[in-house]
């Protein structure tokens, strides 16, 4: 998501909710959004701590960050089965998820079949499907190979 139009929609929810701006959680946010891959909240200090971003945020700031922004939902999280969080940007192309369970690796992927099915069973049980979220747990191929 381009930059500017994540900051305006920081700043828009922290003026709605009455809150003060803060510098950390913009930080954090573009530190999610410019990722490649889901972080976790120590990748997404170390990041900061190593680009020399801002000496001030400390990793209670990290988290709290993380926290909120998940709250408002710009951000969305995946718990792994050792109970860490990795985070991502919340965009507008829904996907769904591989994870792996011996190194974490998680694999974006859509599928127009799954998502269609996913709707007429929804439909089937005369229920009404707002959003949802699928995560697939297996071993990737490089783990298998090993």
């Amino acid at each position: 998501m381009k930059k500017e139009k994540l900051i305006e929609q920081l700043k828009q929810i922290v003026k709605i909710k009455g809150l003060k701006y803060t510098k950390q959680r913009e930080i954090v946010l573009e530190v999610v959004n410019k990722s490649k891959k889901h972080l976790t909240t120590e990748e997404i200090y170390n990041h900061i701590k190593k680009k020399g971003i801002d000496q001030n945020i400390g990793i209670a700031t990290v988290y709290r960050s993380l926290l909120f922004l998940e709250e408002v939902a710009l951000i969305s999280s995946i718990t792994l089965e050792k109970g860490i969080k990795k985070y991502e940007i919340n965009n507008e192309t829904h996907h769904d998820h591989l994870v792996c369970i011996r190194c974490d690796k998680i694999i974006e992927f859509i599928n127009e079949t799954i998502e269609n099915e996913q709707k007429n069973i929804a439909r089937s049980y005369g229920f009404e499907l707002m959003d949802h979220t699928m995560y697939l747990y297996g071993v990737c191929k490089d783990c298998k190979n090993d």
